[in-house]
Parts: structure tokens; C-alpha cells; sequence
């Protein structure tokens, strides 16, 4: 559950957030949204993979972290083990709120939401959000401009899965993983682009692609199929791991 509410600078004056990465603050996902603009970035880390939301029947791009549910293959007890997080993991525990515009009802003013029932809020440790005397943190800066960000990156995502189905280059994906131990592990409902199609690209749909910004993300979303195979040696070593561990209580 989450309780959202508009930051206030004199109701959460002493409120602070804490930055750790860890299951218990919520980071045991199995994949998080992701945008064009940071595709470059997540491909050095993670697979990037698209799926369709169950609502409203939009394609969405993310990165992919484990092969089960609440499962985060770069989370240990020393923290999130890569070199990058992800903008919509790191922009926890804010969120972008509108507030109705008391002269004009038809406008409405990006705010700052903070989640109070997030296990980061709280008031004794972690990153204040004020300073004492008024004013916000470098933290609470670096936090607005980072929804600001992704409050942008949406409509460039929006834009560019659609220019993915025009040219019919999203294809369903399945895979089977068979591990070292024995065990099968299987990724299904996901979906991504199809490299053959994009081969198969005119001049002058690559042309219209580039300029629009969508031709690099494509290849991103390409070269990150190469980080399957580290999702495979982390669950490898992580049921070694267990096996070791349950031996050694026997």
C-alpha cells in the first residue's frame, strides 16, 4: 500500500529518507520500469525487455533484475550490486503529484508527492529533505529534478513504442533456462524487438527513427540481450550459495 501526500516544507520539515538498498526497503523486484533516455546506461547492467499493461493494453519498456517474483539478482546484504540503479528505483520514495489551480480549475501544477507509508520515510536516519532553516536539500534537489526527468521521459517512451509497432518490430519473447543445479526457469509475457525486422529497415525509416531520437535506443534494447547471460551466472551462484550454506548447517 502507499499513502502519497504533496511534500509540505513545514509539515515534513524533520522528515529524512533512507538511500540503502536493500529487500527491506522495498528493492527485491523482479524488473523496473525504464526509459529511452537511460537505455544506454541500463544495457551495461540489465536485459531490457517491454510488456503490455493488463489495463490499458500500452507497451512499456523495463529492466529485468531477476527470473521470479520478488527476486533482485543484484541485491545482496552489501547493497545493489551494479553500476547503475535505475531512475524509477532510485526516485523512491517521491512521485509527481498535481494540485488543481484554486484561479483556474482547468490547470493543474506538477508537485512533489512523498510516500509516508514507504519504509524509507522517517525521521531519524537518512537524507533530510530541508535544510534546518528553511529551504531544500542538495538531496531533495537532486530527487525533484530526477521526477522531472521521468515526468519528461514519458511522453519520448510513449512516442517511441508506438514508432516500435508502426514499423512492426515488437515481437513476443519466451525463454527457457535450464540452471546448473537441474532446475528450469522461465521467462514469459515479455516481449522485444525483433533485430531481423530492424535489418530489414528502409533508409528511410531509419532515417526518420534517428531523428526522432528512437534508432539508439533500438540497438541499446539489442545489445542488452547480452546481459541474459549474467542473470544466468547470478542465479547460478546465488542457489550455489544456498546449497553451500544448508550444507554446512547440516
Amino acid at each position: 500500500m502507499t499513502n502519497y501526500v504533496l511534500l509540505d516544507p513545514e509539515e515534513h520539515k524533520t522528515m529524512k529518507v533512507i538511500t540503502d538498498r536493500s529487500a527491506d526497503y522495498g528493492d527485491n523486484i523482479k524488473y523496473a520500469m525504464t526509459f529511452p533516455f537511460e537505455f544506454r546506461s541500463i544495457q551495461s547492467c540489465y536485459p531490457i525487455f517491454f510488456q503490455k499493461d493488463a489495463d490499458s493494453g500500452t507497451f512499456f519498456p523495463l529492466a529485468l533484475f531477476g527470473f521470479e517474483n520478488d527476486e533482485n539478482l543484484f541485491l545482496s546484504d552489501d547493497g545493489w550490486n551494479a553500476t547503475y540503479v535505475p531512475t524509477m528505483v532510485t526516485r523512491q520514495p517521491f512521485l509527481i503529484g498535481f494540485q488543481q489551480d484554486q484561479e483556474n480549475p482547468e490547470m493543474k501544477h506538477a508537485m512533489v508527492s512523498i510516500d509516508l507509508d514507504n519504509p524509507r520515510v522517517n525521521e531519524a536516519s537518512g537524507e533530510a529533505l530541508f535544510q534546518e532553516h528553511g529551504g531544500a536539500t542538495e538531496f531533495l534537489t537532486r530527487a525533484t529534478q530526477n521526477l522531472e526527468l521521468i515526468h519528461q521521459a514519458h511522453e519520448h517512451s510513449r512516442r517511441f513504442v508506438e514508432a516500435l509497432i508502426e514499423n512492426d518490430l515488437l515481437e513476443s519473447f519466451s525463454l527457457d533456462i535450464v540452471l546448473n543445479d537441474g532446475s528450469n526457469n522461465q521467462l514469459l509475457g515479455f516481449y522485444t524487438i525483433n533485430e531481423d525486422s530492424v535489418q530489414q529497415l528502409g533508409a528511410s525509416v531509419l532515417g526518420s527513427l534517428n531523428e526522432q531520437g528512437f534508432l539508439q535506443p533500438i540497438f541499446m534494447v539489442l545489445a542488452s540481450h547480452s546481459r541474459i547471460r549474467d542473470l544466468i551466472d547470478l542465479k547460478n551462484a546465488t542457489i550455489e550459495t544456498s546449497d553451500s550454506d544448508q550444507d554446512q548447517q547440516a
